[in-house]
């Protein structure tokens, strides 16, 4: 990157640093069980959720807490604007009076998305990505997490897909920060082995981010580190025996800490590069986060070694007195396997050569200049994270043709 845009990215860094205490940060109101939502209630929720889970036990319960909800049970993976508008409609056609999302990061996302549509109806979802596009209160805002990994139930932002272009972008407000997060890790029993992988190391990466950026403090470095010591300890008992509640309940509070670590202090290239892709390709996000996170480690070089060794020593992998290098290997090294461990592809083989200059366009508009990154690279440097990130057998057609 040259340098007038790279001391244009940190001047701009540093100042939402600085302004960081000003900021309207806030944490929603955390209730243990579905029962609980009689003390926060109202009368008529739309509950935005998708098809996989509108028939299980815990949607059961939740219904049975309402005389009456409307249901929106039409979120895919990576939420699209059309999903979002169909929602939209429901909410506003059966007079509901407040939201609750329940399910996966998808129908969280959606959920805060439907919510922002509320709250500015004569904009477009478009419209209102980046940073502080919404601005206006939305409707009591209730998420029910039924996986261990996005975090969004504590964070500002909804990520979602443009049904046109594929282009996938967050909204990032404070007023999306949910009023009540239910964190009941009963919720999470039933999730598959591959779902409680990948969003589980969609929660790794949010801490990793937030604790290897350059706007971390006290309260964000602690809870990212608290988060990675947790998934180490816990992830491959829930991936092994999802029956397992003091894990469950571990990942559940890990997924929390990560997302409220990086609500403050940001995400990276990872996430960018991630969101390129699951808006391409229809990726599912926690495992090509998993995927891409070792290679963009080892591409951010020496500049994170402290960071990595700090890292490492919290999970007993180094000790004080291994050198800087040697435990940033290490520590790199137990995350690839960690994936292979639970079946999360080392590559990506989806991505095809001729897309990568529009993914690596997008995947710099979104990162720079928000993301305090260890390193900033441009479009160009980003597209080489692609090229690593396919499959040995296609790079080395690549390399053939060229």
């Amino acid at each position: 990157m040259r340098w007038p845009r790279r001391l244009w990215c940190r001047m701009f860094q540093k100042s939402m640093r600085l302004l960081l205490p000003l900021l309207p940060y806030r944490n929603p109101q955390i209730l243990h069980h579905i029962q609980d939502i009689h003390q926060v209630k109202k009368n008529h929720p739309l509950i935005v959720t998708g098809s996989h889970t509108v028939q299980s036990e815990g949607m059961q319960e939740l219904i049975q807490q309402y005389e009456s909800v409307s249901i929106f049970d039409g979120v895919k993976a990576n939420p699209t604007t059309d999903q979002i508008g169909q929602a939209y409609q429901m909410y506003q056609q059966e007079h509901c009076d407040h939201i609750i999302g329940f399910g996966g990061g998808s129908s969280l996302d959606c959920a805060k998305a439907v919510a922002a549509q509320i709250a500015q109806p004569q904009k477009t979802i478009a419209q209102m990505a980046g940073v502080l596009k919404v601005r206006k209160k939305t409707p009591l805002l209730i998420l029910i997490p039924t996986t261990a990994g996005t975090g969004s139930e504590t964070t500002l932002a909804a990520v979602v897909t443009d049904s046109q272009t594929h282009h996938k972008y967050a909204i990032n407000d404070f007023v999306l920060i949910p009023d009540v997060a239910i964190l009941d890790p009963v919720l999470t029993l039933s999730l598959p082995p591959h779902l409680t992988a990948s969003t589980g190391m969609d929660a790794l990466t949010h801490a990793m981010e937030a604790y290897i950026g350059r706007s971390m403090t006290k309260q964000t470095r602690q809870e990212a580190l608290t988060a990675i010591r947790l998934i180490y300890e816990n992830i491959l008992v829930a991936y092994r025996d999802g029956t397992n509640r003091k894990a469950r309940k571990n990942m559940l509070q890990a997924s929390y800490l990560a997302g409220d670590a990086f609500s403050k202090s940001y995400v990276g290239y990872v996430h960018a590069i991630a969101h390129s892709l699951g808006g391409q390709y229809n990726l599912p996000h926690g495992q090509t986060n998993a995927t891409l996170l070792p290679i963009v480690l080892q591409a951010y070089g020496h500049t994170i070694d402290k960071k990595l060794h700090d890292i490492a020593t919290e999970i007993g992998l180094a000790d004080a007195s291994m050198p800087d290098e040697k435990a940033a290997q290490k520590m790199i090294e137990s995350i690839r396997q960690l994936d292979q461990a639970m079946d999360i592809p080392l590559t990506i083989p989806q991505i095809q050569k001729q897309d990568i200059p529009q993914m690596a366009r997008y995947a710099d508009q979104e990162a720079n200049p928000l993301y305090p990154v260890p390193v900033l690279w441009d479009q160009n440097e980003l597209e080489r994270i692609y090229e690593q990130a396919m499959d040995k057998k296609r790079n080395l057609d690549t390399i053939k043709e060229e």
